[in-house]
C-alpha cells in the first residue's frame, strides 16, 4: 500500500478533486469523467494512476490516514498510562475526522455494506489497525488492573465515532441550541467540550466504578 509521501503532485490534485466531488455527490454519484473535470486533465490520465474508482477511493483513504496510524504507532510507545494513552487516542480520532468530514462522512455511512467493503481493503485494512491500537492500550490498561476485564473492546471506536457523527448530523440543531454562531466556535467547542464529553464516557465504561 503507497505511503501519503509516495503521491506525486498530480496524483494528490486528483485525489483532492475526487474528495470533494465523493463528499458533495457521493461515491456512486460521481464518475472518473467528473473527476477529469473538475481536475482539468485527460481522462485517461485518471485511469492510467488509479485504475478504477474504487481504488482511486482506496488511494485517498491512504493520502488520509497514514500518518494518523504513524501518530497511533507513536503514541503507543510513549510513556503514558493507559488513561492518558485512550485520551490522546480520542484527540487524535476526533481532530483526524473532524478535519476530513467530507471523506469520513462518506466511508462511515455509505460503505457499510458487504460488497463496499470487500471492494475497500484498505478502509478494512484501516479499521483493523485502528482497533489493534485501541486493544493494545486497554489491554495495558487492564494488566495493571485499571481498566475492567469486562470492557467489549470493538464497540469503543462506534461510540466515540457516533457520538462525532451524531452531534456533526445534527450540525444546525446544535449550533442554536450551544449558542455557536460561527464555524470557528463550531470547530473550537468539538476540540474542547465534545472531545473532553467523549474522553469522559469512554473512562466511565473503562474504569472500575469506585
Amino acid at each position: 500500500m503507497p505511503l501519503k509521501s509516495n503521491f506525486n503532485d498530480k496524483q494528490i490534485q486528483i485525489l483532492e478533486v475526487a474528495e470533494t466531488l465523493f463528499a458533495e455527490k457521493g461515491f456512486d454519484g460521481t464518475s472518473i469523467r467528473n473527476i477529469a473535470k473538475v481536475a482539468k486533465i485527460n481522462i485517461a490520465m485518471v485511469s492510467y494512476y488509479f485504475g478504477s474508482k474504487e481504488r482511486l477511493l482506496e488511494s485517498l483513504i491512504v493520502y488520509r490516514t497514514s500518518d494518523l496510524k504513524n501518530q497511533l504507532e507513536n503514541l503507543l510507545q510513549e510513556d503514558l498510562e493507559p488513561i492518558d494513552k485512550i485520551n490522546k487516542l480520542i484527540e487524535l480520532y476526533i481532530n483526524r475526522i473532524n478535519s476530513n468530514r467530507g471523506i469520513y462522512r462518506i466511508l462511515h455511512f455509505e460503505f457499510t455494506s458487504k460488497k463496499r467493503e470487500q471492494n475497500l481493503q484498505a478502509f478494512s485494512e484501516l479499521k483493523k489497525g485502528n482497533l489493534k491500537s485501541l486493544e493494545t492500550i486497554i489491554e495495558e490498561g487492564q494488566k495493571k488492573g485499571i481498566f475492567r476485564k469486562d470492557v467489549i473492546i470493538p464497540l469503543i471506536a462506534p461510540t466515540i465515532l457516533g457520538t462525532f457523527f451524531h452531534f456533526h448530523m445534527n450540525k444546525p440543531f446544535f449550533e442554536n441550541l450551544l449558542n455557536l454562531k460561527t464555524e470557528d466556535l463550531y470547530n473550537n467547542y468539538i476540540k474542547t467540550n465534545l472531545t473532553k464529553h467523549i474522553q469522559q464516557t469512554i473512562k466511565a465504561l473503562l474504569i472500575y466504578e469506585s
